[in-house]
């Protein structure tokens, strides 16, 4: 039961992300004269400061910071297990250049150099993209490195070059059977630290800019409200930022668990 609490959450999410574009909700319909309203059957999770509707703004959100997470783990996941596949069936210089260029990325401050990226190609979900799919690109990369290295000198492989197949080949149809558990399991953790990553570089200014519905901007704007009593304002996003992130992470080791007993 424990195991499937992850899954079942991230899934119920997803559906309601999806889905809250067909149930009218506008998350940007502005009513000052309901500002900061409290929780109430019109508005299930409050208004913020300029009366728009908070649990329009969390699904909104939700399907934001989801497709940003969920665009930068594909990214991630097929140039570093690519990269990493070739670089550990090849070995010698070319293994050794992956490692340190891998080596290279995970030296620098997983924010510092996310807020780099995005600060030279300019605020947006672009570059929010491009900023996490780089710094989560190394692990994906060890981890194929590791299984292509590992079976490089294999019966397997050997057959495999003996049959005239070239490396692609080799990856794709003997190394990505055995590599493929690992990549989801990594893919589904590096979805949880994806929606952190775009929300904090939202909640300092620098990603997704406002009025666009995002968690990391409700947070930042919830914050200053909060103090003054409107604590809902902020803990919606809050709330369903951690939600997510901890789905994301439990489905990653419900992937885990089923890959040891199988």
């Amino acid at each position: 039961m424990a195991e499937r609490a992850g899954p079942v959450l991230l899934g119920l999410i997803a559906a309601l992300a999806l889905g809250g574009a067909f149930l009218g909700l506008d998350p940007l319909t502005t009513d000052v004269g309901h500002a900061l309203a409290a929780p109430s059957p019109a508005h299930p999770m409050g208004t913020d400061h300029l009366g728009r509707d908070v649990l329009a703004r969390v699904i909104a959100a939700a399907r934001l910071d989801m497709g940003i997470a969920a665009a930068a783990s594909v990214a991630a996941a097929l140039g570093g297990t690519l990269a990493g596949a070739l670089a550990g069936l090849a070995g010698g210089r070319a293994g050794r250049l992956a490692a340190r260029g891998a080596d290279l990325i995970l030296v620098f401050p997983v924010y510092l150099l996310a807020l780099v990226i995005v600060l030279a190609m300019g605020n947006g979900v672009g570059a929010v993209i491009v900023a996490t799919a780089v710094v989560n690109l190394p692990y994906f990369l060890r981890i194929a490195a590791a299984v292509a290295a590992a079976g490089r000198a294999g019966p397997r492989v050997d057959a495999a070059r003996m049959a005239g197949m070239g490396r692609a080949e080799i990856v794709r149809r003997v190394v990505w059977p055995d590599l493929w558990p690992l990549i989801l399991t990594q893919g589904a953790v590096t979805m949880g630290w994806a929606m952190l990553n775009a929300a904090g570089l939202s909640f300092i200014g620098i990603g997704v800019a406002p009025p666009a519905a995002e968690w990391g901007i409700m947070l930042a704007e919830g914050a200053r409200h909060a103090a003054a009593g409107a604590w809902w304002v902020a803990a919606a996003p809050l709330g369903a930022l951690v939600a997510t992130a901890w789905a994301c992470h439990a489905t990653a080791e419900a992937i885990r668990a089923r890959m040891v007993r199988a």
